[in-house]
C-alpha cells in the first residue's frame, strides 16, 4: 500500500471518528453520570461493604494476602471495560445500519466501508479508555494501587474491552433485528462477568468451568490487571495474556472487516 493510500485511509477513519465524537457531544451527559458513579458504588458496596465480611472471615490467604477490596478492584476494572465496550458495540452499530442509518449516509460520501468501521471502533476505544481511566482514578482514591505498574492497567483494561468489541462488531453489523443482543447479554456477558475471576478465584470452580473461564478474554484481562495493580507481574504470564487479548482483537477486526463489507459494500 502506497504512502498516499495509507494517509487517505487514515484521513477517512479520522473523519468517521469525528462524526461519532460530534454526535456524542449531544449525549455524553447521559453516560458520564454512570461512568463516574459506578466505581464508587461497586468499590464501596462490594469492596468495602462485602469485603469487610470476607476479610473478617479469614479469606485473605485465599486472595493472595491482600484484602478483598484490593483483590476485587482490578477485576471490576477489566469487567467495566468489557461492559462499556459491548454496550457500545451492540445497539449503536446495528443502529448505524437499521435505525439512524448513519453508516449508509457515510458510505454515500467519499468514505470507504473500512473508514466507517475503523472510525466507529476508534470511538468505542475512546469510550472504554475514558471509563477505565475514571475507574482507575477511583481505585487510587480507595487505596488499591499497590505498585507503580498499576498505571499500566489502563491500557491493559482497554485492550480487554476491545477483545470483546471487535468480535461483537462483526456480529452486530450483520443483524437484522436486536433480539439476539438480549440473549447475548443475558447468557454470555452475565456468566462471563460472574465466573471470570473478578469476584473470587476460579480455582473454587469445577475444573471444567475453570477451563471455560480461561478461554474467555475477560479472565486474561482480570488476571493481567490484578497482577499490575498488586505488583505481581510475571513476565511470561503477562505476555501470554497480552498475546491472547491481542489475538481476540485481531481476529475480531478481520471478521468485522468482512461483516462491514458484506453489509455496506456499494
Amino acid at each position: 500500500m502506497s504512502t498516499s493510500t495509507t494517509r487517505g485511509a487514515a484521513s477517512g477513519a479520522r473523519r468517521a471518528f469525528e462524526f461519532q465524537l460530534l454526535r456524542y457531544r449531544r449525549t455524553w451527559r447521559g453516560s458520564i453520570a454512570g461512568t463516574l458513579l459506578n466505581p464508587l458504588f461497586f468499590l464501596g458496596a462490594l469492596g468495602i461493604g462485602l469485603g469487610h465480611f470476607v476479610d473478617r472471615n479469614g479469606a485473605v490467604s485465599a486472595l493472595g494476602g491482600r484484602d478483598y477490596l484490593s483483590y476485587l478492584a482490578p477485576g471490576l476494572l477489566a469487567s467495566t471495560a468489557m461492559q462499556v465496550g459491548m454496550g457500545e458495540a451492540a445497539w449503536p452499530i446495528l443502529g448505524g445500519v437499521l435505525w439512524t442509518k448513519d453508516y449508509l449516509a457515510m458510505i454515500n460520501t467519499p468514505l470507504e466501508v473500512t473508514d466507517v468501521m475503523l472510525g466507529h471502533l476508534a470511538f468505542i476505544a475512546m469510550r472504554i479508555t475514558t471509563a477505565v481511566g475514571i475507574f482507575l482514578a477511583a481505585m487510587a482514591a480507595f487505596g488499591t494501587w499497590h505498585s507503580p505498574l498499576a498505571l499500566l492497567a489502563w491500557p491493559a483494561a482497554t485492550l480487554t474491552g476491545l477483545s470483546f468489541v471487535t468480535p461483537l462488531a462483526a456480529f452486530s453489523v450483520t443483524r437484522e433485528e436486536d433480539n439476539a443482543f438480549t440473549w447475548l447479554f443475558r447468557f454470555f456477558v452475565t456468566p462471563v462477568f460472574l465466573f471470570s475471576g473478578a469476584f473470587f478465584p476460579i480455582s473454587q470452580l469445577p475444573s471444567a468451568l475453570q477451563t471455560v473461564a480461561k478461554l474467555t478474554p475477560l479472565w486474561h484481562g482480570v488476571e493481567l490487571c490484578r497482577a499490575l495493580t498488586l505488583g505481581r507481574v510475571h513476565g511470561a504470564g503477562a505476555l501470554v495474556q497480552v498475546v491472547v487479548l491481542a489475538a481476540y482483537v485481531t481476529v475480531g477486526l478481520i471478521l468485522s472487516r468482512r461483516g462491514y463489507r458484506a453489509r455496506l459494500a456499494r
